[in-house]
């Protein structure tokens, strides 16, 4: 007989997991100190603005070194003209401080300053009556002739010119007897020969500048000046200069009147 079925044990059910505790939040050190990197302390603000101070002056340096490369770069000719530029300038400019002072001391010491100031005034207004082209002058200078047989001078060579002289130390300039030159000369292009001030001059250019004669004749000379861009090969003219112990300039300037400008009232002390 077969055997009645064993009687089928039921398996025990595993009980359930426990449900686990969230874990504590641990503090994340790495944050706080890179928050606390974003706040600096006092000491940390001044060395940075030390630093800054320390870059700003470097970059000074750099420009300034490199202000100083096109002096480092220039010929010998060039630093000697520089020089004697600022040597010329330094001298007029200690004339005038000497001159002013003796006007004062002589305002101070005379016995009808009213009288002194008016002759004085009278020679200031002299003085600026060259200055501006009213009125004529004479003194030692040079004679320039520049030739140009085939008409190529423009108004840019003139104007060179014409600073050159002044960065001399030229006082009055006139050009061909008929120009007076001034602050507000303009010089434009009209072929052939150019038009400064609205009057029309040609070749032969003849500049004269009243100055110190040596000086204004070394500037017209100096290698790669006046004389060498005349000569050369793009013009291809001639050119003669003449140190003269009295140049007469007669050619007058006349201003016109100032549409908006005015005397400023002298500053209330």
């Amino acid at each position: 007989m077969a055997a009645p079925d064993d009687p089928v044990t039921p398996e025990p059910e595993h009980p359930a997991e426990p449900t686990p505790m969230p874990k504590p939040k641990t503090p994340n050190l790495a944050l706080r100190r890179l928050k606390a990197g974003f706040k600096p302390s006092r000491g940390q603000a001044i060395v940075a603005v030390v630093l800054a101070l320390v870059a700003c002056m470097a970059v000074v340096q750099v420009r300034v070194n490199r202000a100083d490369d096109g002096y480092q770069n220039a010929r010998r000719e060039d630093l000697i003209a520089i020089l004697d530029g600022l040597g010329q300038n330094t001298r007029r400019l200690e004339t005038e401080i000497t001159e002013l002072e003796a006007r004062k001391n002589t305002l101070a010491s005379s016995a009808d300053k009213a009288q002194t100031a008016r002759q004085q005034a009278e020679q200031q207004v002299r003085v600026l009556g060259i200055l501006a082209g009213t009125l004529p002058a004479q003194g030692p200078g040079v004679r320039i002739t520049l030739n140009d047989p085939d008409a190529k001078m423009q108004s840019s060579n003139l104007l060179d010119a014409i600073e050159e002289l002044r960065d001399a130390g030229a006082e009055a300039i006139q050009i061909n007897g008929q120009v007076r030159v001034v602050a507000s000369t303009d010089l434009v292009d009209d072929a052939p020969g150019v038009k400064i001030d609205g009057e029309k001059v040609q070749s032969p250019y003849v500049i004269e500048a009243i100055g110190e004669s040596h000086n204004l004749a070394e500037a017209a000379n100096f290698p790669g000046g006046l004389i060498s861009e005349v000569t050369g090969p793009q013009i291809g003219g001639t050119a003669e200069v003449t140190e003269l112990s009295v140049v007469q300039i007669t050619a007058l300037h006349a201003p016109e009147e100032h549409r908006y400008a005015r005397p400023a009232p002298s500053p209330t002390k």
